[in-house]
């Protein structure tokens, strides 16, 4: 099952003595502080849960998997999140 950013702010509201439209803020606010971080090529480290990091994958040679086509992959940005050691402890546990 996946956990949608609804089901966040219901746990929060239920959680915590926030009413809902201020849970639903909240949530919000806090992905645009990730987004911005980002988008200005900065890591965002959350301790006991992770890193997301923006790396920069180079041009590449690809193909087309519904023609087989070979086409050419042009450079991007790609974020990656890499765990923590205490969130992998939990989830191997």
């Amino acid at each position: 099952m996946t956990l949608t950013k609804a089901q966040i702010v219901e746990i929060i509201h239920e959680e915590l003595p926030f009413p809902k439209n201020k849970s639903t803020e909240v949530v919000e606010e806090l992905i645009e502080i990730i987004k911005r971080t980002l988008e200005n090529n900065e890591d965002v480290l959350i301790s006991g849960f992770g890193k997301f990091c923006v790396k920069n994958k180079r041009e590449r040679r690809g193909r087309n998997p519904a023609t087989g086509n070979d086409l050419i992959l042009s450079q991007r940005k790609v974020v990656t999140f890499k765990c923590s050691g205490k969130l992998r402890e939990k989830i191997n546990s």
